[in-house]
């Protein structure tokens, strides 16, 4: 057993007392209904977007995200950073495009517009931005250029939430973006994922992907938008039963009433949870060591998922040793950081058509870098006790 986790458990007995009243409820459906239409609301509002469609995980979401490209878009391919997670990937592959990897920064574990610009070609559909470990990858420059390229632009923010650039969330910026509200990410439903936009096309297009491709209005979520669309479609497919009719190959990826509620409760202490880790971030990069590891991240407006640490020149035996004392102190890592590292050495791609080129950053992060878990409830003591560790030991 760690006596650091990557994951605490987040989930107070206020939470549970939230569940138990209303699971008590005479009458009450269970399946998607009025408390996950109440979710979609509070986490708008919170993000200040202008549609929210909950689904049932992060990585559906990511399918969402990809198929509503392939629909606007058609084929072709999507700029993806090497790290991430494997749901970044797997639907672009899996829908029939291509994946085009690029490489991170160190700085902020993402990509950049000048990494991005010169593997743009008259394919290119659209750019994943993946925003790791609650470090902001979004500048206007980047934003201004899939608009003047007609680039689609998603962001992955699964985990950063809260994260900012200029004052304004992410997950704002792009086309479309998600959330993930995994068990260990800055708020839990358990298994859960937001996908989040501020088009009404795009809007209905991951209504209806989350629910079999069918324009009918879903439980309890009626809406102008949502009725124009099965009118539309009534009108155009007059043969067709309008509850049985499917405008787009979907999936079934609805979450549930209990999942809500659990969101709803757990949101009114995100900020609190967002700034712990911030402060949290801020003691461990003053407190390691310059000379042996890698403190320069972008730290402006972050929203830290994971504490990061990068052993620097390509010293494998200090990272041995940096193991080893994580070890010994039983702190719990992941080796390679989100989704262990360079996702374009992963065997799924082999029978895929993809692009990987030269990836110095991906490939040193993969090599040297790994991190463990950032929570509320740790003490600065508790912190500045382990970098003292690696500053000495390693």
């Amino acid at each position: 057993m760690f006596k650091w986790q990557l994951i605490n458990d987040s989930i107070t007995q206020e939470d549970k007392q939230q569940l138990i009243d209303y699971i008590s409820v005479d009458n009450v459906r269970f399946t998607q209904g009025s408390k996950v239409k109440e979710f979609e609301n509070a986490w708008s509002e919170w993000l200040d977007v202008k549609h929210s469609v909950f689904v049932n995980s992060g990585a559906s979401a990511n399918y969402i995200m990809v198929s509503i490209l392939k629909e606007l878009k058609g084929t072709g391919e999507v700029i993806v950073p090497t790290l991430g997670w494997v749901s970044d990937v797997s639907p672009i592959v899996n829908l029939g495009l291509k994946p085009v990897f690029v490489d991170v920064s160190l700085e902020t574990f993402s990509t950049d517009l000048e990494k991005i610009k010169p593997l743009v070609n008259k394919n290119t559909i659209g750019v994943t931005l993946v925003h790791c470990l609650g470090f902001n990858a979004i500048t206007d420059k980047l934003v201004d250029y899939c608009k003047e390229n007609d680039l689609f632009l998603i962001e992955d923010c699964c985990e950063s939430h809260g994260a900012t650039y200029n004052s304004q969330k992410i997950g704002t910026f792009g086309d479309v973006s998600n959330f993930s509200f995994y068990f260990g990410h800055h708020m839990t439903t358990i298994e859960g994922g937001m996908v989040c936009t501020n088009d009404d096309e795009i809007f209905q297009y991951a209504k209806m992907f989350r629910s079999h491709g069918m324009t009918r209005l879903d439980y309890l979520q009626d809406d102008e938008l949502g009725m124009k669309l099965q009118k539309k479609y009534e009108t155009l497919y007059p043969d067709l039963n309008p509850l049985f009719t499917f405008a787009v190959p979907g999936y079934n990826v609805r979450n549930q009433e209990l999942n809500a509620v659990l969101g709803l409760s757990q949101i009114k202490r995100l900020d609190y949870n967002i700034d712990r880790r911030v402060e949290n971030l801020n003691i461990w990069i003053d407190s390691l060591s310059k000379e042996k590891f890698f403190v320069d991240f972008t730290i402006e407006g972050n929203s830290n998922f994971a504490l990061p640490l990068i052993v620097l020149n390509s010293d494998k035996n200090r990272f041995i040793r940096v193991c080893d004392i994580l070890e010994d102190n039983q702190v719990e890592y992941r080796i390679g950081t989100a989704g262990g590292g360079n996702q374009a050495k992963q065997p799924y791609l082999e029978k895929y058509d993809y692009y990987a080129g030269d990836l110095p950053n991906s490939d040193y992060i993969h090599e040297f870098a790994l991190y463990i878990g950032n929570h509320s409830e740790l003490k600065e003591e508790q912190i500045k006790e382990l970098c003292k560790k690696l500053n000495e030991e390693s």
